[in-house]
């Protein structure tokens, strides 16, 4: 009997032993997990940073030399074409900067307007083009809806403001106009090509040279009955 209670003893001990484990075991099992979600955290590379947006600076973007570029409508009739020794395009406005333009620019009729300068600035379309120094504008001779002849019209200024779609021409700087061989001269100008109307402001001369009147038809011969 002494041998069986002393082999009991060990086996209660560990029973014993036991049941106070199983009481740490779950406070064993989070501090395990917590160790793991640390390290975990630890390991993970952390999130780039979104870089903050550069402003958009007045640059360009691509460069041309000795170009020409050409605009067509949707049905692909030529509208306009632009001709240069340098074109430097500006993505922040969409502008085309041109040295010695050459644009030659055609109405939906089909009318065409020629304009030269030292610089220009277009925008995306060839639409409204600012012509800097040396502006020449020259909307070249046609007719009318009724057959009649229309002279040559002629912008020259520093400065001239043309928009193609609407064949206006602007400036707020001193201008001469050109009409055959009529001269206008002011301190600033609005045309409209549609209205045929040109405002022209500040001090305003002109000379208009009187149409010579055609000469009257020669009578017919008389003719002699014999």
């Amino acid at each position: 009997m002494s041998a069986a209670r002393g082999s009991f003893k060990p086996v209660a001990a560990l029973r014993t032993a036991l049941d106070r484990a199983s009481i740490y075991l779950p406070v064993l099992l989070m501090g395990l997990l917590a160790l793991g979600s640390y390290w975990l955290v630890r390991s993970t590379p952390p999130p780039a940073v979104a870089e903050p947006e550069r402003p958009v600076r007045h640059e360009p973007d691509y460069f041309m030399r000795d170009f020409a570029v050409r605009n067509f409508d949707k049905d692909g009739k030529l509208t306009s074409e632009i001709f240069g020794t340098e074109g430097r395009h500006y993505p922040d406005t969409d502008t085309l900067e041109i040295d010695k333009p050459r644009i030659r620019s055609f109405s939906k009729d089909g009318k065409l307007t020629v304009a030269t300068a030292n610089t220009a600035l277009s925008n995306g379309d060839g639409s409204e083009v600012q012509l800097f120094g040396n502006a020449i504008v020259t909307r070249e001779a046609t007719t009318d809806a009724r057959g009649q002849p229309v002279p040559q019209m002629q912008f020259r200024s520093e400065f001239l403001h043309a928009f193609t779609e609407t064949e206006r021409v602007k400036s707020h700087k001193p201008v001469v106009l050109t009409r055959g061989q009529d001269q206008f001269t002011g301190d600033g100008m609005d045309y409209d090509n549609y209205d045929q109307v040109a405002n022209l402001r500040g001090r305003v001369r002109g000379i208009m040279v009187p149409t010579p009147r055609a000469a009257p038809a020669a009578a017919p011969a008389p003719v002699r009955k014999r």
